[in-house]
Protein backbone atom coordinates (compact mmCIF):
# COMPACT_ATOMS: atom_id res chain seq x y z
CA UNK A 1 0.00 0.00 0.00
CA UNK A 2 1.42 3.74 -1.09
CA UNK A 3 1.62 5.85 1.76
CA UNK A 4 3.00 9.47 2.65
CA UNK A 5 5.09 10.30 5.80
CA UNK A 6 3.12 13.05 7.95
CA UNK A 7 4.01 15.78 10.01
CA UNK A 8 1.47 17.30 12.34
CA UNK A 9 3.60 20.98 13.82
CA UNK A 10 2.05 23.68 16.16
CA UNK A 11 3.91 26.59 17.25
CA UNK A 12 4.74 25.24 20.64
CA UNK A 13 4.77 21.18 19.52
CA UNK A 14 5.08 18.23 17.35
CA UNK A 15 1.34 17.12 17.36
CA UNK A 16 1.70 14.13 15.48
CA UNK A 17 3.73 12.44 13.35
CA UNK A 18 3.23 8.93 10.95
CA UNK A 19 2.58 7.26 7.68
CA UNK A 20 -0.93 7.94 6.14
CA UNK A 21 -2.79 6.93 3.37
CA UNK A 22 -4.67 9.81 3.08
CA UNK A 23 -4.90 13.55 4.52
CA UNK A 24 -7.98 16.20 4.26
CA UNK A 25 -7.31 19.48 5.04
CA UNK A 26 -9.15 22.98 4.58
CA UNK A 27 -7.12 25.33 2.83
CA UNK A 28 -7.55 28.76 1.40
CA UNK A 29 -9.08 27.32 -1.86
CA UNK A 30 -10.95 24.79 -0.36
CA UNK A 31 -10.70 21.26 1.67
CA UNK A 32 -7.74 19.19 -0.08
CA UNK A 33 -7.10 15.54 0.33
CA UNK A 34 -3.57 14.59 -0.03
CA UNK A 35 -2.72 11.22 -1.27
CA UNK A 36 0.65 9.43 -1.96
CA UNK A 37 1.83 10.50 -5.29
CA UNK A 38 -0.13 13.71 -5.45
CA UNK A 39 1.31 16.45 -7.37
CA UNK A 40 3.41 19.47 -4.93
CA UNK A 41 1.05 21.67 -2.88
CA UNK A 42 1.95 24.92 -0.41
CA UNK A 43 -1.00 26.40 0.22
CA UNK A 44 -2.46 28.71 3.58
CA UNK A 45 -4.66 26.04 6.18
CA UNK A 46 -7.81 27.69 6.93
CA UNK A 47 -9.48 26.85 10.35
CA UNK A 48 -10.74 23.64 10.24
CA UNK A 49 -10.55 20.30 10.95
CA UNK A 50 -7.63 18.19 9.44
CA UNK A 51 -8.26 14.19 9.19
CA UNK A 52 -5.53 11.62 8.86
CA UNK A 53 -6.08 8.09 7.44
CA UNK A 54 -3.09 6.01 8.90
CA UNK A 55 -1.98 3.23 7.61
CA UNK A 56 -2.86 0.32 10.09
CA UNK A 57 -6.76 1.81 9.53
CA UNK A 58 -6.71 4.38 12.14
CA UNK A 59 -8.21 7.77 11.90
CA UNK A 60 -6.45 10.99 13.54
CA UNK A 61 -8.60 14.05 13.73
CA UNK A 62 -6.85 17.23 14.70
CA UNK A 63 -8.65 20.78 15.15
CA UNK A 64 -6.17 23.12 13.43
CA UNK A 65 -6.18 26.72 13.39
CA UNK A 66 -4.07 28.61 10.75
CA UNK A 67 -0.85 27.90 9.35
CA UNK A 68 0.45 26.07 5.84
CA UNK A 69 0.35 23.00 4.43
CA UNK A 70 2.88 21.66 2.29
CA UNK A 71 3.38 18.52 0.44
CA UNK A 72 6.38 16.78 -1.92
CA UNK A 73 8.18 13.28 -1.97
CA UNK A 74 4.97 11.89 -0.45
CA UNK A 75 5.88 13.84 2.49
CA UNK A 76 3.02 16.07 4.17
CA UNK A 77 3.86 19.16 6.32
CA UNK A 78 1.42 20.43 8.55
CA UNK A 79 2.48 23.59 10.03
CA UNK A 80 -0.40 25.16 12.45
CA UNK A 81 -0.69 27.93 14.80
CA UNK A 82 -2.47 25.81 16.62
CA UNK A 83 -3.35 22.49 16.42
CA UNK A 84 -5.27 20.27 18.75
CA UNK A 85 -5.87 16.07 18.67
CA UNK A 86 -9.69 15.42 19.43
CA UNK A 87 -8.87 13.23 22.02
CA UNK A 88 -6.86 16.35 23.69
CA UNK A 89 -9.99 18.47 23.70
CA UNK A 90 -11.78 19.09 26.26
CA UNK A 91 -15.51 19.12 25.19
CA UNK A 92 -17.31 21.04 27.83
CA UNK A 93 -14.68 23.47 27.64
CA UNK A 94 -15.34 23.89 24.34
CA UNK A 95 -18.97 24.33 24.59
CA UNK A 96 -18.94 26.56 27.03
CA UNK A 97 -16.08 28.72 24.60
CA UNK A 98 -18.68 28.47 21.57
CA UNK A 99 -21.62 29.90 23.77
CA UNK A 100 -19.29 32.44 24.94
CA UNK A 101 -18.60 33.63 21.42
CA UNK A 102 -22.11 33.28 20.44
CA UNK A 103 -23.14 35.79 23.09
CA UNK A 104 -20.56 37.82 22.18
CA UNK A 105 -20.79 37.81 18.87
CA UNK A 106 -17.23 36.98 18.12
CA UNK A 107 -17.29 35.22 14.79
CA UNK A 108 -13.75 33.60 15.01
CA UNK A 109 -13.56 32.27 18.51
CA UNK A 110 -17.07 30.56 17.25
CA UNK A 111 -15.49 29.46 14.45
CA UNK A 112 -12.30 27.43 16.51
CA UNK A 113 -14.65 26.15 19.13
CA UNK A 114 -17.05 24.91 16.14
CA UNK A 115 -13.96 22.85 14.99
CA UNK A 116 -12.58 21.74 18.02
CA UNK A 117 -15.86 20.18 18.83
CA UNK A 118 -16.02 19.21 14.98
CA UNK A 119 -12.90 17.31 15.79
CA UNK A 120 -14.12 15.34 18.75
CA UNK A 121 -17.29 14.09 16.85
CA UNK A 122 -15.21 13.11 14.16
CA UNK A 123 -12.86 11.11 16.20
CA UNK A 124 -16.25 9.73 17.82
CA UNK A 125 -17.79 8.58 14.62
CA UNK A 126 -14.92 6.68 13.67
CA UNK A 127 -13.88 4.84 16.75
Amino acid sequence: MAELHVELVAADRKVWSGAATIVVARTASGDTGIMPGHTPVLSVLETGPVTIRTTDGGTVVAAVHGGFISFADNKLSILAEIAELADEIDVARAERALESARSEIDAHAERRAEVRLSATRGLKARA
